[in-house]
């Protein structure tokens, strides 16, 4: 069973400001920041290949509740995080604030940054940006607000992996926004070139396995913990009568037991494939 729920404005178009206040509320459901601690390890891992050196000035766009902005911090990095989440901004500041680091929190849109040209050295998103309904807003301000010479970083969920096919079945259900690009296509290494050719030259693409995610808890209880945590899950399955909430889980079982490696009861995903974009600003 599906549910359409399209957001168009009175000549069919996508309403872009009904759908950005949609996404918003998707990510402030749940407990991201619950959610994000299960993702930490891989979370770091990805931090360190990216080596951002000390007092760089780094951007982090769609920073959710710190999960690399605040060690990036704590590494003397001079971080300013940007998030749409109202809740997951406060949660980093709070964590900053515990800590004694420096770093910057603020409520912003990935497709209209309030900062000035030329204004980081740095500028990355850990699965963040990929999610704005608009990708060109996306990459335009990604440049603009990078100095030249500077390096942009991203980690974007792949179409195929256990992620892209979460998606997949979420969309199935729920579909999303007519005229809306898919959030993995961030994932699609042509699709990324094109997005970021005008803007970054030196542009570097590779899959990898987002590694190090595990849960001491069955499949099952993985998918359950996901509705109650993760904004988008928790939003399908809410729009979902009894039937299609069913179906929702059994086909997200099914996804989450494919990628599954651990045989010991828990869970330990294998293929959360994402790719690694890095770029030089021209």
């Amino acid at each position: 069973m599906s549910i359409a729920n399209p957001v168009q404005n009175i000549a069919g178009q996508p309403d872009i400001t009904a759908i950005k206040a949609k996404m918003k509320a998707t990510w402030m459901d749940g407990d991201y920041a619950l959610f994000a601690r299960y993702m930490e390890p891989g979370a770091l891992r990805i931090l360190e290949e990216w080596d951002i050196a000390p007092n760089v000035q780094l951007l982090d766009v769609g920073c959710g509740a710190g999960q690399i902005a605040i060690p990036a911090a704590r590494a003397g990095v001079k971080v300013t995080g940007a998030d749409i989440a109202d809740n997951l901004i406060a949660h980093a500041r709070k964590r900053a604030e515990q800590e004694g680091l420096s770093a910057h929190f603020e409520i912003a849109d990935a497709e209209d940054l309030p900062y000035d040209e030329a204004s980081f050295d740095a500028v990355t998103s850990l699965i963040g940006a990929m999610f704005a309904p608009q990708p060109l807003k996306v990459a335009a301000e990604f440049a603009r607000v990078c100095r030249s010479g500077g390096r942009l970083a991203m980690a974007n969920w792949t179409p195929n992996g256990l992620v892209g096919k979460m998606f997949k079945v979420i969309s199935a259900h729920v579909p999303p926004p007519p005229g809306v690009a898919p959030a993995p296509l961030w994932g699609d290494e042509d699709t990324v070139t094109q997005r970021l050719q005008d803007g970054f030259t030196d542009i570097q693409l590779t899959r990898k396995d987002y590694t190090a995610w595990r849960y001491p808890l069955s499949v099952p209880e993985v998918v359950t913990f996901f509705f109650h945590s993760y904004g988008p899950t928790k939003r399908a399955f809410a729009a979902l009568d009894t039937a299609g909430q069913m179906s929702l889980r059994e086909g997200l079982i099914e996804v989450f037991a494919a990628h599954n490696v651990a045989r010991d009861g828990s869970t330990e995903f294998h293929g959360a494939e994402y790719l690694d974009v890095r770029a030089i600003r021209r």
